[in-house]
């Protein structure tokens, strides 16, 4: 189940870098594409290094499609809704990790 989510989220990222940079005009070089790291992957620490890198590569392809000219609002609009996922997701894995309260 992790490793099909994984994928998922390898797949999503890909082709939310590849639509951004071809809406954007940009070559590929421009956004490179940051592997997941390969070890321990099931442990809270390493998803939440996985989805902070996620989230700060949403917030630069955000940036930079919001400096096209002709932008494309629609994408522009999921781009952010994927990112306050990412931002809720971060905030319930640091809760996890680090509890506010003792149990």
């Amino acid at each position: 189940m992790a490793r099909s989510l994984r994928v998922r989220l390898q797949t999503e990222r890909r082709r939310i870098i590849e639509r951004t940079q071809a809406a954007a005009g940009l070559p590929r070089h421009r956004f490179p594409y940051r592997a997941p790291l390969d070890s321990n992957l099931h442990s809270f620490s390493r998803q939440l290094i996985e989805l902070r890198i996620e989230h700060a590569d949403l917030d630069a392809t955000i940036d930079r499609l919001g400096d096209v000219v002709p932008q494309d609002e629609l994408l522009l609009r999921r781009l952010k809704k994927r990112r306050l996922a990412l931002r809720d997701q971060i905030a319930r894995l640091v809760d996890l990790l680090d509890p506010q309260e003792p149990a």
